[in-house]
């Protein structure tokens, strides 16, 4: 019998951040749900906050696709499997087209020029042409131009001043043969409230479901949603695996709620295909993680904003600390590393009681950017790998260790660039935590023998 055909797909992408990628792509995914198709949305790079309005949109989780962090059979199983049960694809790029990291990582530099070249899937440029005219024209043929193996397929022109304006952009784009599918004009009614880390998050908003009736009565009304449609491939054959970072143990609880949200899907599945069993807990409604777990994971997320509910969860600290009794290892990262630690200072300079289980003090009063990719190395065995394991990741927060006590440091670690920047963590026997979200291991050449393997 002959397997099914991958569902065709496509890129939303963007000259630069601000186009309106998020609010586009959210939008096309609304208006296609609502025409009764199975959408598989999907983000390139590391992003918790952007999926999370693609699933609210789609009705089906959407995933992460990183060419910096993630090995070749992670990524391509990933696009596999966006392709399978579905009607349509529908990826969010990041940043400009072309922004990536300045170096190759596991795959490629994390661009989404880099996975439309990997895929094929077609992409939809977005344009804000909120002060553009015939200007528009050479902006989009330097993007269509200046790398043939990127299939750029069509233009979206977003935030027109009206009829006139769109006009005005459509004759100017005549000339270079691309379809424009669509001109959707500024409306304040869809933009979204933002914070330091990004958008406000979507779970957050109690009016959620009218902001998607608006974005998809926008697409249904001012996009040529057939002739989207029209412009989407099948990615190009792929195969691999959803396995990623080895998991904590058998039983693991898992935080989840506004404070402790940036998860990846890959990641949860992963351990699941593994064999593990996930329950999951919420700090903020101070449930305690499953006594029974034999592993504990506070993903990041935004303690910050919520460090005095956090001080008052007498019965999570207590779970946590119980888990620390009976050996079960607990790993915290970003704000889970910051939950972890003895206190935390919100932005108006006021310290909160955290968990208490790592020697940290972090800061959120004096806020400063710490963003890149990170390629770290464990110094001692963990549940990720024996000492020498090394691991890719990213970082990207606004708080800052105010103190550090005595403790062992469990990671090394290096900017894209292969630029050390230091130790980094800490570790008390089976509680360890940093600043990094991990997304998947790295491959590693052996000295030995020359050859490559997977940590």
């Amino acid at each position: 019998m002959t397997a099914p055909l991958p569902a065709p797909g496509l890129i939303v992408a963007a000259p630069s951040s601000g186009a309106g990628k998020t609010t586009v792509a959210t939008a096309l995914m609304a208006g296609f749900a609502r025409r009764g198709l199975r959408v598989a949305p999907a983000k390139v790079g590391p992003d918790y906050i952007d999926p999370r309005f693609h699933e609210a949109a789609a009705g089906r989780t959407s995933v992460n696709l990183d060419g910096w962090a993630m090995r070749p059979d992670l990524l391509d199983g990933l696009v596999a499997a966006r392709g399978s049960q579905a009607d349509l694809v529908v990826v969010e790029g990041v940043m400009g087209l072309f922004d990536g990291a300045p170096a190759a990582g596991a795959v490629d530099d994390g661009s989404t020029a880099a996975l439309a070249r990997r895929t094929g899937w077609p992409v939809l440029l977005v344009v804000d042409a909120a002060r553009q005219a015939g200007s528009v024209a050479a902006l989009v043929h330097g993007f269509r131009c200046f790398d043939p193996a990127v299939p750029v397929a069509g233009v979206l022109l977003n935030r027109i001043g009206g009829d006139r304006h769109a006009g005005l952009l459509r004759r100017a784009l005549d000339p270079l043969g691309l379809p424009v599918v669509g001109a959707i004009p500024r409306d304040a009614a869809v933009d979204r409230p933002s914070r330091h880390l990004g958008l406000v998050q979507a779970g957050e908003d109690p009016a959620l479901g009218d902001w998607l009736d608006r974005l998809a009565a926008l697409a249904d009304a001012h996009v040529d949603l057939d002739a989207v449609r029209a412009l989407a491939r099948p990615a190009g054959p792929a195969t691999g695996g959803t396995g990623s970072l080895p998991p904590l143990g058998a039983r693991i609880a898992v935080a989840r709620d506004d404070a402790f949200g940036f998860l990846y899907p890959h990641l949860l599945d992963g351990w699941r295909a593994a064999g593990s069993d996930l329950s999951f807990f919420s700090p903020l409604a101070d449930q305690a993680p499953d006594p029974a777990a034999d592993a504990v994971f506070l993903p990041g997320g935004y303690p910050e904003l919520h460090a005095g509910r956090l001080a008052a969860a007498e019965r999570f600290r207590h779970g946590l600390q119980a888990a620390a009794g009976r050996d079960a290892w607990i790993y915290g990262e970003c704000g889970g590393f910051m939950a972890l630690g003895e206190a935390l200072v919100d932005a108006d300079g006021g310290s909160h009681r955290m968990a208490g289980l790592l020697p940290l003090t972090t800061r959120f009063d004096a806020r400063r950017l710490h963003l890149g990719y990170r390629l770290v190395t464990t110094r001692a065995d963990t549940p990720f790998g024996p000492a020498g394991t090394r691991l890719r990741g990213h970082e990207f927060h606004y708080s800052s260790i105010g103190r550090e006590g005595a403790a062992d440091r469990p990671f090394t670690a290096e900017d894209a660039l292969g630029n050390g920047v230091g130790e980094t963590g800490l570790r008390r026997g089976r509680i360890l935590g940093s600043y990094m979200h991990l997304i998947d291991r790295d491959r590693t050449r052996m000295p030995e023998n020359g050859t490559e393997r997977e940590n």
